[in-house]
């Protein structure tokens, strides 16, 4: 089996990683968070103190992490992944970042005998942790297929679907769907409260039906329990659905309900809700409705 580097333990990164650690591979890992590092030691990881040493000890490295920038940095920065690296190395980034960094990244790399894929994820922290998120694939054919086997570790559904910089489109257009969902599932509880009618029985009477979804399924509960416990933070989905406007723009894609939402989100943003799960853009309709939805 292949050695594998995981960098970034946070929500998403720590239950993957634990998931590889279950699957039999061997890990070496790196993070900030020094108590994230240390539950990993404890489950048989290694760690390393910088993307070189890990790049020098490793098969593959994974990299889980909050935006283009640090992926960059992590990758082409001072002691980053370009340092450590020989040829052969394989480089998965599974963060979410936007697709022309990924590119420059992957341009960067390959001139050092690096092969890279993009691979982001959906699913959120639950289906990390329970190894069933989805996970859409950039990059060479051959490179995804020597890699697929680690990637499934992790995953319920890993798809290829093009070079470098294809699997962050698809992310991007897999944000913009969850995104407007939760804004039209908002809009719709909002309705039913001030008409009258139970939310909690709308949601019961329509998930069978067309207007049913996995996004209605996991965000309508939480709604509905006024959970807004983060499983996807507010401030994680501007990140996404700003490289979305910025990617729409490069390729002419027009994307107004996308700048309506992202416009909901910041302002939720600016009302303090920025770290909270991104069902709560209810509470934008709740501050324009004047009301407050639960079961």
């Amino acid at each position: 089996m292949k050695k594998v580097g995981f960098i970034g333990l946070g929500i998403m990164g720590k239950p993957m990683s634990k998931n590889l650690i279950k699957a039999g591979y061997q890990l070496v890992v790196s993070d900030f968070n020094k108590d994230a590092v240390k539950e990993l030691e404890s489950l048989g990881a290694e760690s390393a103190s910088t993307p070189k040493e890990i790049a020098e000890k490793v098969d593959v490295v994974i990299t889980m992490l909050p935006n283009s920038p640090n992926v960059k940095q992590v990758a082409l920065g001072e002691n980053g992944l370009i340092e450590g690296a020989r040829d052969g190395l394989i480089f998965v980034d599974m963060s979410s970042i936007a697709p022309k960094a990924s590119q420059e990244i992957n341009k960067e790399l390959v001139e050092k005998g690096v092969q890279m894929l993009d691979a982001p994820v959906s699913g959120g922290e639950p289906k990390a942790i329970d190894g069933t998120i989805s996970v859409m694939v950039g990059g060479n054919k051959e490179v995804f297929e020597d890699v697929k086997e680690i990637l499934e570790a992790m995953a319920g559904s890993v798809v290829h679907v093009g070079e470098v910089g294809a699997g962050n489109v698809t992310k991007l257009a897999n944000q913009v769907i969850v995104a407007l969902n939760i804004a039209a599932v908002s809009e719709a509880f909002i309705l039913a409260h001030k008409a009258g009618v139970n939310p909690e029985a709308v949601y019961q009477a329509i998930r069978g039906g067309l207007a049913g979804s996995t996004v209605l399924d996991a965000k309508a509960p939480m709604m509905l329990d006024r959970n807004f416990n983060p499983g996807f933070r507010i401030n994680l989905h501007i990140k996404d659905l700003t490289n979305a406007m910025e990617t729409s723009h490069e390729y002419g894609s027009p994307a107004p309900l996308t700048a309506a939402v992202l416009e909901m989100m910041y302002t939720l943003k600016q009302d303090g809700f920025e770290m909270e799960d991104h069902s709560s853009l209810l509470k934008y309709y709740e501050k324009l409705a004047n009301t407050e939805v639960s079961k």
